[in-house]
């Protein structure tokens, strides 16, 4: 079909008065309708009506929420102080942000997840902690999308947390990396009041501490704080002994295994055991100058397995009187 060029300039000015016309009908109604309440239009907001802070229970306890990627990873980084926050009255809540569903070389999905959650609920009774909480959401795809932010402010909230405990956002496993990163991007947002006003907001920001890990980039782990676990390391490889379909039957990626008999079950639980017990006693021998310094010289060097956390710049800055306050146990802080 060929269009003279008259024609063509004549659909050029329709199109341009029918543009016109359109614009001036929308600001018409624009100017019609009633002003939006904030995001969206409704009605408008009771000047009276306001968030409620959370009433922290006054029992002198602390409140502690320790966040992993997958049912294993809170109990890995932080079992140990758990177990001894627990041993002295305090409260400790463990969450795994997602259900462990494809963690397994031989099974995935409900039957996996259920196996999965079954295992550190099994985990939080040997540590002695409050309670545990594995969320929905399919292992290998969580994501640091809003929703999932607000279901992390809503959980610390929740608890009323005094610290807050989770991966560094550069760990070597992408669900790890985005735990931490939700967990990041919830401290200050915990404290304010419009933000899930569902759920009554903090008034004080936790103290957010990220669990030690060996990565360089793009800067290596400080340990800030360091927890003696000597006192309860059989409690804590007891838990981690119990996470068999992790532990003893290898995980996603490891050598597939499922012990025969009741001798080859407890001498693999054993393995897992030792193999843990190194890994924290390792995790000592690197950070030795750290633990003199809290623990002094001669208690220092007779540490033998840990747990260490590095203070985020995202939550409260604790000075030393209540980093005394926040890990009350007798053997730490050197006088």
């Amino acid at each position: 079909m060929s269009m003279t060029k008259s024609s063509c300039v004549s659909t050029g000015a329709g199109l341009r008065r029918g543009v016109a016309m359109l614009l001036g009908l929308a600001i018409a109604v624009a100017v019609a309708m009633p002003a939006a309440a904030g995001p969206t239009a409704g009605p408008a907001p009771d000047p009276e009506w306001r968030p409620q802070a959370a009433d922290v229970p006054d029992d002198g306890r602390l409140r502690v929420i320790v966040f992993g990627a997958h049912p294993d990873d809170a109990e890995i980084r932080a079992g140990g102080a758990g177990a001894r926050w627990a041993d002295k009255g305090h409260h400790v809540k463990f969450v795994s942000l997602t259900n462990g569903d494809i963690g397994h070389w031989g099974m995935a999905g409900g039957p996996l997840a259920q196996r999965r959650t079954a295992e550190v609920e099994r985990g939080a009774e040997i540590l002695g902690i409050d309670e545990v909480e594995v969320l929905d959401i399919h292992d290998g795809e969580l994501m640091p999308t809003l929703e999932n932010r607000q279901k992390v402010v809503r959980l610390i909230r929740e608890w009323m947390a005094d610290i807050v405990i989770v991966h560094r956002p550069n760990d070597y496993h992408p669900d790890h990396r985005n735990a931490g990163l939700l967990v990041r991007d919830a401290a200050f947002m915990v404290t304010v009041p419009f933000f899930c006003p569902d759920v009554p907001h903090l008034e004080t920001n936790p103290v957010f501490l990220y669990g030690l890990d060996r990565f360089e980039r793009p800067y290596p782990f400080q340990p800030d704080i360091v927890v003696n676990i000597d006192p309860v390391i059989d409690t804590k490889l007891d838990a981690l002994a119990v996470m068999e379909s992790q532990f003893v039957e290898g995980g996603a990626v490891g050598t597939p295994y499922i012990p025969e008999t009741e001798a080859e079950w407890e001498e693999a639980r054993d393995d897992v055991r030792e193999r843990f017990s190194n890994r924290f006693a390792a995790d000592a021998d690197q950070h030795r100058d750290r633990i003199i310094e809290i623990y002094g010289e001669e208690a220092g060097d007779a540490i033998q397995h840990i747990e260490a956390f590095e203070i985020a710049e995202h939550g409260r800055q604790p000075d030393e009187d209540e980093l005394r306050r926040l890990f009350p146990f007798d053997d730490m802080w050197e006088e």
